[in-house]
This record gives C-alpha cells, structure tokens and sequence, in this order.
C-alpha cells in the first residue's frame, strides 16, 4: 500500500548513470588510492545511488566490497579504531578459511591496539596522521591535576606534589617516545594492511561510508581521520555519501579554534576537498523528471515492482530520462500503450495526479524524491483512514492531492480553507468557486470583473458580498491563483471528508471542543462582560494548556463567525480578546481571525477593539497591514474612517 523510504531497489531516476560512473572509475585506477564522494541533500538519494554502486561492485569476485554505516557507530568513544577494525573485520569474513588472511589481520589489529594506547597517551598518533589539532593531546594531564587540586585532606603534602609531579614527567616522556616512533608505524600499519589486502587475494578493497552527514560532529570527524590512514595504502577505494553542508559543519563544531580562511574557501571546506578527491553530485529532479517518478511511484505500487507491464514502462521512462531537457514525462498514450491498450482505474489516477501536482511538488520540494515519496505516502495513508472508517467513497485522491498540496506548502491559506468548509452547511466554500473563476479567467475578463474584484460604494454585487474577504486576498497571492488552476476544480465539491482526513489538529468538525469543562468555559466566554472578568473565569482561562487555550479560541471564533452579524460587536468578542491576553501565543491566530472577516458588513468596533491583546511586533505589524486595506476599500465608509483613525493613532503613539 505504501511507498518504502528507505533506499529503492528499482533505479526510478535514472542514478545508475551515476553508480556506473563511480565504479568505472574506480576500476580505472586499480592502483591508485581514491576517494569518492557521492553528494546530495537529505533526501536527494544518495543511498540508492551506493547501493546499486556495491550491487555493481560485488559483480566482480576480484573486487571486496565493504558497507560501512558510521551512523551505526554513533556514541562509539573512538570512532577511529572502530572503522579500522570493521574493515578487517570483513576482510576476515570474506575470506573465513584462509590461515594467511587471519595471520595478516591479527597484525594490523595489533597495530590498531598500538594506535589505542598512542591515542591514550596523548592523542598525538592520531593527529600527526591527519594533521587536524586537538585538545585531547593534554587530556591525561588535566585529569592527573584536577585530581590532586580537588584532594579532600585539608593540606596536600609535599609527598603528594612530589608524586603529581612524577607521573606528569612520565606521562609526558610517554608521550614524547609516541611521537618519534609515530612515522615508523603508521608506515607498518600501511605496509601489513597491504599484506592483508594480498593474503586475501583480492584486486581493489571498496569501502562505501554511508549516512554520515547523520552522525554527530564527533563520530563524522573521526570516521572522516580513519580514511585518510588509508589514502596511501594502493589497491583502496572509498565512495562516501554525505551531504557536503553537513560535513563542513561537523568540521567547524569539532574544531572551533580554527582561524578564519583568507581565501575563497573555508577550512571545512578544504578539509572536505583533501579528502574527497572526486566530488559527485547528485542533482535536483527536474520538472519532468518529477513527473516520471511520481507517476512511475504510483504505478509500481499499483502493480508491483515486477509486474511485466511496469517493466516496460520502466524502461521507457529510464530512455527517456537519457535527455531530461527533452522529456515530456509520461504521457497518457505512452503509459496506455506500455499497458497494452487499456489502463487500469490505478493507473488512469496516477497519471491524474502526476499531471495536475507536478508543478507544485516540484518547486516546493525543490526536487527532493524522499519529500515527494513523503507527500504520495501520507495521501495514501490519508485515503486508507477513510476507507477504514468507512467514508472512503467521499474521497477522490486527486482532489486530496489538491487540497493536501495547500496545507502542505501554504498553511495559511489551508487553514481558511478547512474554516470555510466547517463553516458552510453543505461543506462547499462559495469562495473557492470565485478563486477558481477568477484564476481561470483571461486577464482581460480580470479587468471587467474589476468591480465585482473590488465593489465600489454604487455597485455592491452579490457574490462579492457572499464570498467576503477572503476572495479579495486570495487574489492577491500568485501561488492560490496557481492552485486554483490545478485540476480538478473544487467548486461544488464538499470538502469536509478532506478536511477531516487531512488537518493534524482537532477539527471542528467534531465539535466545537474536547471535553465538558472547555465547553462549559466556552458558554461562560461567549456570555456577558461582566462575567468574563471575574476572577474565577479568568483564573481558570490562564490555567489553560497551550493546546486547550487553541481549542477554546477556535470554538470561540467559529461561534462568532456563525452568526454572520458584525455591525456591532457579537457576542463572545470579549472572551476571544481575554483568551488572547492571557495566551499571547494566540495573536496570529486572532489576526488571521480579523482578516477573515467580511468588510461589508463590519462595524467600527473590527478596527478599535484589538490593541489589548495585540502587542507582539508581527502581531501589530500584521494587524496594521488589514487595517490598511480596509483603508484602501471604499465600499465600507464606517471601517474605512476608523482604521484611518486607529493608524493615526499608532503612528503618534
């Protein structure tokens, strides 16, 4: 039923281009130590991509191929030897009988044993061999005098000092012979891992580091120090994955000292290129190429990955991703004819939907397929509760694509949809029907209609008056116009099960609050002035949690908007503006409030009763920015004046 967000097993995008290229690579120089960076997002696929790099690899019996997860190894106090010894690990492994191979790996893990206690007595092995300071180097030291400094007998000896004294003198010889004999053995430790690397009779050893931009900066520089022991050792290849972002930043955390670069480049970032000799990067999907793959995701599920029909529409797909900048994606009469003529109902939807999401996934996800993997999974899911629950014939995915697209990437706007379908006795916003129009319209029409965009105080048109202000706001945004060109068309469609299955907070569809005692202080905060001050009511309002105080507000502000009268304050404005004072948090939710509500038929009271409660900068920068346009509309003189005048006031203030 759904989507697997771990690394694919059936190349969707095209990547074996780029696995094909790391491996031709590194069997072009056999002899040469490489390291290979396999780069991208979070997201962008780059362990699909290693993945079909080791299927590759372990094609060939002269080639040992190692996965190595440094997530995996997270919280390892040396993340260094662990590397090191995994590796000759799997050597052993591989070649599980063989004397030669066991007797050259006991020597090199002795070797590692060496590069423990050299890392214990100073650190300096570790740091000559990558050249990257650290302060661990007087660690032993600074444990040796804090000891001594935090004795609990009242007076320290001369014995005490003379003995601190001694093990310091010896801790630090200790550390000196480290360092001189450090050049001859990590010359050994090269030289036996290469006497392994013939005692298993091998041609190349490829190590695939994977998930390391997950790790902390700790265990990423580490593993990051363990390759570089290997850059000289011939016959050794690494291909890493990690977003290079990430990596630079692990630098920067685990050495802050650094100085500031003078060049171009950071020392992140040309710690990154010393190591990684052969960047590749793994680019965003285009337009196109997000068709495909959300139309190839669908199917595949539809049908299965090993379904002859998705087979050769696969490779379809991969011939025509050859030359993206070419591609039209997948169109209908291709697919139908892959399919030998006829499409299934599954089928026929996921062209739908590819077809009419495209443009939007694809410039809010920026072309990340594990975000549009994501959006597909949840509308999948989404669909699945309702069927669950036994109203799943009241949704169609494409028009739940549609409105999962708004709360997706325009929360804002999502949120006035789902208050408007709440709202509407049938669940059907008159006001999507006028955006869906107007978005539709030619500009010339635009330009007609103008007076019924913006009525004027002669004409008052009746849909203009109907829809409110959230039409008029919505007209002003690119991206509603855009959504609302998507097909299919939403006017006449009841909208409830989708807000329903899609919002993750309380609906109010199922009432206006959770339990009895909200709804009882509910009553109490829609009732008269006087009572609403009282200290109980307000004690027992300030005790409100976070999402009990949203609760309450959005009952509060559906009641409100429900009796659809608004020349004089309505009943339930002082309660709304006492759960603002006492939960500050809930400012925008009450400009958002105000912005919906209908400019018609307001009476000066929408201008002049906020400033309490609205006293955040955003909040007030939000508020003035309604008030202005309730200044620039003609059709209402009495909001007009006092706007005007509620500005004024804020500017002398």
């Amino acid at each position: 039923m759904f989507l697997n967000d771990q690394e694919t097993a059936t190349d969707l995008l095209y990547y074996n281009a780029i696995s094909k290229t790391v491996v031709r690579l590194i069997k072009d120089t056999p002899d040469t130590p490489i390291t290979i960076g396999v780069h991208g997002d979070w997201g962008a696929g780059k362990s699909s991509v290693l993945r079909m790099t080791q299927a590759e690899l372990e094609s060939d019996g002269r080639v040992l191929c190692i996965w190595f997860n440094g997530w995996t190894f997270e919280g390892f106090e040396d993340a260094k030897t662990v590397v090191i010894e995994t590796i000759v690990d799997e050597l052993k492994r591989a070649r599980p009988g063989s004397k030669k191979v066991a007797d050259a790996a006991a020597k090199v893990l002795k070797r590692v044993d060496w590069l423990k206690v050299a890392r214990k007595a100073g650190g300096f092995a570790f740091t000559a061999m990558t050249g990257i300071p650290t302060v661990d180097q007087l660690k032993g030291v600074y444990d040796l005098v804090t000891s001594v400094v935090t004795n609990p007998s009242d007076h320290i000896s001369r014995e005490d000092l003379t003995g601190a004294a001694e093990k310091i003198g010896e801790y630090l010889k200790e550390g000196k012979e480290v360092s001189e004999q450090l050049p001859e053995h990590i010359h050994k430790f090269r030289e036996e891992f290469k006497d392994l690397l013939d005692a298993a009779d091998i041609d190349q050893l490829v190590v695939i580091v994977d998930d390391l931009d997950r790790c902390l900066p700790k265990t990423a520089i580490e593993t990051l120090e363990a390759i570089r022991l290997f850059l000289f050792v011939e016959r050794t290849a690494f291909v890493i994955g990690a977003d290079e972002a990430m990596i630079e930043y692990a630098v920067r955390e685990h050495f802050p000292d650094l100085p500031q670069a003078s060049g171009p480049a950071s020392y992140a970032r040309n710690y990154l290129e010393k190591l990684i000799q052969v960047p590749f990067r793994i680019p965003a999907l285009g337009l196109a190429e997000t068709r495909v793959y959300i139309t190839l995701l669908q199917i595949e599920n539809a049908l299965t990955s090993s379904s002859p029909q998705f087979q050769k529409l696969l490779a379809i797909a991969r011939e025509d991703m050859k030359k993206p900048w070419k591609s039209k994606g997948l169109e209908r009469s291709v697919v139908q004819a892959a399919m030998g003529g006829k499409l299934p109902d599954e089928v026929s939807q996921a062209l739908d939907i590819s077809a009419h999401v495209t443009k939007i996934l694809s410039e809010g996800t920026r072309g990340n397929p594990r975000q549009i993997k994501r959006f597909l999974n949840s509308m999948m899911l989404r669909q699945a509760i309702a069927e669950e629950r036994g109203f799943g014939g009241d949704i169609r995915r494409p028009v739940l694509a549609k409105i999962m697209l708004a709360e997706r990437f325009y929360s804002d706007f999502y949120e006035q949809i789902a208050r408007l379908a709440s709202l509407a006795p049938d669940g059907i916003p008159e006001a999507i029907a006028g955006l869906e129009a107007r978005a539709k319209a030619a500009p010339k029409d635009l330009e007609d209609d103008e007076d019924e965009i913006k009525p004027t105080r002669k004409s008052k048109p009746r849909a203009a008056i109907a829809i409110g202000a959230e039409l008029q706001q919505w007209l002003k945004s690119d991206w509603a116009l855009n959504w609302a060109n998507i097909d299919p068309p939403l006017a006449g469609v009841d909208l409830r099960p989708y807000v329903f299955v899609t919002r993750d907070k309380r609906s109010s569809l199922a009432g206006y609050v959770a339990t009895s005692h909200l709804e009882a202080l509910v009553e109490t905060l829609m009732g008269p002035r006087l009572k609403i001050k009282s200290a109980p009511v307000l004690a027992a309002v300030r005790e409100l949690s976070a999402p009990d105080s949203e609760e309450v507000f959005d009952a509060i502000r559906d009641r409100i908007l429900q009796g659809d009268s608004f020349d004089k304050p309505p009943l339930g404005l002082d309660g709304l503006t006492s759960m603002v004072k006492e939960h500050p948090g809930l400012q925008s939710r009450l400009v958002e409030f105000i912005r919906g509500l209908p400019v018609d038929k307001l009476g000066g009271w929408a201008a002049s009763s906020w400033g309490e409660c609205l006293v955040e900068p955003t909040a007030k920068a939000a508020f003035n920015a309604v008030l202005k346009e309730w200044v620039a509309q003609v059709d209402n003189k009495r909001i007009k004046v006092v706007a005007e005048q509620v500005l004024e006031l804020g500017q002398k203030g």
